[in-house]
This record gives C-alpha cells, structure tokens and sequence, in this order.
C-alpha cells in the first residue's frame, strides 16, 4: 500500500516523495504480530532512558519493515489528573521523568552527531524513522483530565510542567512536533499563534515541520467544521506546516488556495511550511530511498525485540503489597506446589494486556488480535511441571474455599480504551473485578494483578488482598514479563511514577501537592530479590 501511494508521488511533475506517518506509539501497534511494547505508563515506571532508547530502535525496525518511514511518537505528555483517557500515553506526572524518556527519539532516529545545529532535525537512515512529540502543549493539564479540553495555567507553570520535554525532544533533533486539541487558558492550540510559532519555531529554532492532529484543524470551531475557512486561516497562521486532512482534504486544498490568492495567508507562510517538509524528507533520506526495503521484513515481531518487550514488561511493574500485616511476604510465589488458581477477567486475553492503540484505535479483546503470551499462558509455562493451575475467570467463593489451591493469581483491571472513551470520573476495576476479588482474596491467599492505564480505586479491597502488582498495559509479552517477577525468576524493581490516589475526589493530586494524602506516593515500590535457586 505505501509503496503504491509512493510510486504515485514519484510520478507527479516534480516527483517529490510523500511522507506516510503512523500511531505507533507502543511498538508497532497496528500491525498483526508486531511486537506491542509496554504502554508508557508503565514505562515510566523503569526511570531507564536506556531501555527507552532500545525500544524505540526496535520500533523503528518493525515500522520500517512494512514500508513507513514515520512514527507519530513519542507522547511527551505530563499527565497531570489520571481521569484523562489518554493518561497511559503519558510517563509521568513529574516532567523530569517524561524528560528522561525523551531517549527514545535517538532510539527512533538515531543518535544526533555531535557538531548538530540545535533544533534541526535527524534521522539515521533506512532502518530508522521520523519521531514526533506530541502533543504541544499542555495536553495532560486539562481541567478534571477531560480530553481536548482546557489547560488552566498560568505561563510560568506551563513552562515548568508541560514545556520541559519539548527543549530535550528538540535538543535530540525531533523531525516534527504535533499540536494538542486542547486549548490554553480557553485559546485553541492548533490556533495559538504565540506558542506554535512565537515559541516553537522562533525561541526553540525548532526547524522540523509542525503537524495537526487528526481532523485537528476542523475542531479550533465548535462544533468542529463549523467554520472551515476559519479554521483554515488559524491553523497555518499560527505556524502549523502539515495539516492532517482524513477525508476533505479537496476541500482543505481549494480554501487554502483561495487564501493565498486573496493575501489571508501570505506566501511566505506556505514558503516556510515546505521548507521545513522538504527539509525533514530530504534529512530522512526519503529522496534517495522512497521504497519500502523488504530486506527488513523479518524484523516485524523479531525473538529479540519480543525479549526486549518482556524485559520492559517486567521492569515496569510495581509491588504495592507483600503480605498482609504481621505475616510473610507471599511473593516471590513457589513454583512447585500441588494446584493453584488463577482467576479473573484479564488473566487470559491479550487484548486486555495491550489496551487502546492496539489493532484498532480502541483496541480490542481476545486472543487472536496479534502474536502475544497471556499472563495464564506464562504462568502454566513457568511453574513446575507437577504444578496443577486451574483457570476460572470469575469463581464463586465457595468454589475457591473447597477446592485446596495452595495460592490464588487473580488478574483484574481496566478494558481498553482510547482518547475521550476513556476519560473516566469514577476509574474503577471492571465488573467482575472487585467480585472476584472478594471471593478469591477472602478465602485463600491471593496475589492481585491490576491491568489498567491508571491507577484505579484499590483502597476498599487492600485489606483482603496479601500481595498487590500493578502492571499497567504490558504489551504481548506482559505475560511472561509478570511471571518473571511472581515467581522471582527476576526482583521486582519498579517504583511508581503517578501518585496512587485513595479517592477519586482527591483528583487532581501529583506530588508535591498541599493536599497530598496518596494509598501509595510517587516513587513507592517494593523491592524484592530474585529466587536463589531461580
């Protein structure tokens, strides 16, 4: 398909290559058997810029090997109110962790040399692709994390929260940036003349190309396309140099053309929005090798990038609880026992471990979306031959009371979601969950694993459970990320980059806060060692 798309683009009268970008935001999250990384939420949590930097390597192979040069990655948001649907997007609450991931813009482009102007953008070559930090600005700052909403701050706080991770993305060499949906301080983004272009471009020499989001320009109007000549003026008036048309784009080319002849939008706008495109398709190489190398084929869900994704499955949970008070520690769990039951509704579904982004834009469920292990697969693979494991999603108690398992993995959590289909006022565990919680962890001993893009509400069911993981949205390989550390095959490591609220009516509340009274603070996570005999 792109390759067709580019053989037309080469056929034109200049024969200038197209750009085709995808959400590859968590691996190479479209594609079946694409290797599906760790949501960033979790990836957060391993502080490991280096680790960053390996996937985004990874990613750019696979997205390269079916034939797109562009990634709309990385999400450099501040999620500031976990009630955003989009807050698995984001690192962390604190900048300064979200700077730390910007290391996988290196991992995406390549690594910048060392005599690079500031603000001009890189990229490697043919095994490598154009990043894109998103979303400018401010969009995990909205009131009550409402998406596309309004970012109510003042200009020294927006520099100090949101802004941050634009400087490192730029210092990297980022190819483009993407405007937010939101507004600031009721302003419209895609309209925000002074920060697109007074900012961006001119007090960040930021020289790559500036893209709205999805139909971004038709929602600067509300209700969206209300008013499209407006729409169109605002958008390239205020700095933005590719506009993401979906399906009017003959409608977007006859407005902006008929602007330019009328002097709305002067020449010299549309001069500097193709340089800085030409600029970025020239830096990718993409005149010389517009074509897709098939050699790179077998790079899409390669054994090594799906290790790697066990590996950032594994150092992004968190052990929140390891034995109730006064008792042993449950984990690490044995391996060799009689029979043990595993229990809940994301135990087995792979859909659930990979969440929104995944597939579909909404993500899916089940197992056969793309090439992956569940957390039941792993466990059956890693405990003992001899070991008995019984799988019910949603046990009854007297069931779990009578059957004498020597423990209980119960896996509970969140369904997917994308953008404002998850934006959540109450963000609790998904019926079953808190059912099979109560039955299972108040007849046996029971380690509960959260699967969410959030923190959720836990509090009201802490003191049945004796060992409690958040494990975010692992990816493929969460699964045999998750029974690495249940079973001490590697030590927990992982410390929480988002405060763990006890009420949702504490919301907002990051750390630092006068009103900070978390279930579990910013940074907390126990530590654990790997088995010896492991």
């Amino acid at each position: 398909m792109v390759n067709g798309i580019q053989t037309g683009s080469l056929s034109t009268r200049l024969g200038i290559p197209m750009i085709y970008g995808i959400d590859a935001v968590h691996g190479h999250n479209n594609v079946y058997k694409a290797t599906i990384f760790p949501h960033n939420v979790g990836l957060g949590v391993t502080r490991d810029p280096e680790l960053l930097k390996r996937i985004g390597a990874a990613t750019a192979l696979e997205v390269r090997a079916t034939g797109i040069p562009y990634a709309f990655a990385p999400c450099i948001a501040v999620c500031r109110d976990p009630r955003w649907g989009r807050c698995y997007e984001s690192y962390s609450e604190d900048h300064r962790i979200v700077q730390l991931m910007t290391d996988i813009i290196p991992g995406l482009q390549g690594d910048l040399p060392t005599n690079s102007r500031k603000g001009v953008p890189f990229v490697s070559g043919k095994t490598k692709v154009a990043a894109c930090a998103k979303h400018f600005v401010g969009d995990g700052g909205t009131v009550g994390g409402i998406d596309e909403s309004n970012t109510v701050i003042d200009y020294d706080k927006l520099l100090k929260i949101h802004m941050p991770a634009y400087f490192d993305s730029i210092k990297k060499g980022v190819a483009t940036v993407m405007v937010s949906y939101s507004s600031w301080n009721g302003k419209k983004m895609h309209a925000n003349h002074d920060l697109v272009t007074g900012f961006l471009k001119n007090k960040l020499k930021f020289r790559g190309f500036v893209i709205s989001d999805w139909q971004g320009i038709d929602r600067i109007t509300n209700p969206p396309h209300m008013n499209y000549s407006y729409s169109v003026q605002a958008g390239i008036l205020a700095g933005i140099d590719m506009i993401m048309v979906p399906e009017n784009f003959g409608e977007f080319i006859d407005e902006l053309k008929l602007q330019v002849k009328n002097n709305v939008v002067p020449m010299s706008r549309i001069d500097d929005a193709v340089r800085r495109i030409l600029r970025v398709k020239f830096v990718m190489g993409l005149f010389e090798n517009p074509i897709a190398d098939l050699s790179l084929s077998d790079k899409l869900g390669s054994q090594e990038h799906r290790e790697l994704a066990r590996e950032a499955a594994r150092k992004s949970l968190v052990l929140l609880k390891n034995g109730k008070h006064g008792s042993k520690p449950l984990l690490p769990l044995p391996k060799k026992t009689s029979k043990i039951l595993v229990a809940g509704s994301h135990a087995d579904n792979l859909g659930y471990q990979c969440g929104g982004w995944t597939i579909e834009w909404q993500g899916v469920q089940g197992n056969d979306l793309t090439a992956g292990t569940t957390i039941l697969g792993a466990i059956k693979k890693t405990v003992d031959p001899t070991t008995q494991v019984v799988y019910m999603e949603n046990p009854d108690a007297n069931f779990v009371k009578t059957s004498k398992f020597s423990y209980a993995v119960v896996v509970v959590g969140e369904v997917p979601y994308a953008e404002m289909f998850g934006d959540s006022s109450n963000l609790t565990i998904s019926e079953p969950g808190p059912t099979v919680i109560s039955n299972v962890c108040g007849s046996i001993k029971c380690v509960v694993v959260v699967v969410s893009g959030r923190p959720v509400v836990i509090e009201p069911y802490l003191s049945q459970i004796d060992a409690l993981v958040a494990a975010w949205l692992p990816g493929s390989e969460g699964g045999p990320g998750v029974a690495d550390a249940l079973f001490g095959d590697h030590g927990f490591t992982g410390k929480l980059a988002r405060t763990w609220f006890k009420s949702v009516d504490q919301l907002p509340m990051n750390v630092g806060d006068s009103h900070y009274d978390p279930l579990f603070p910013f940074g907390f996570g126990l530590v654990t060692e790997p088995r010896k005999e492991n």
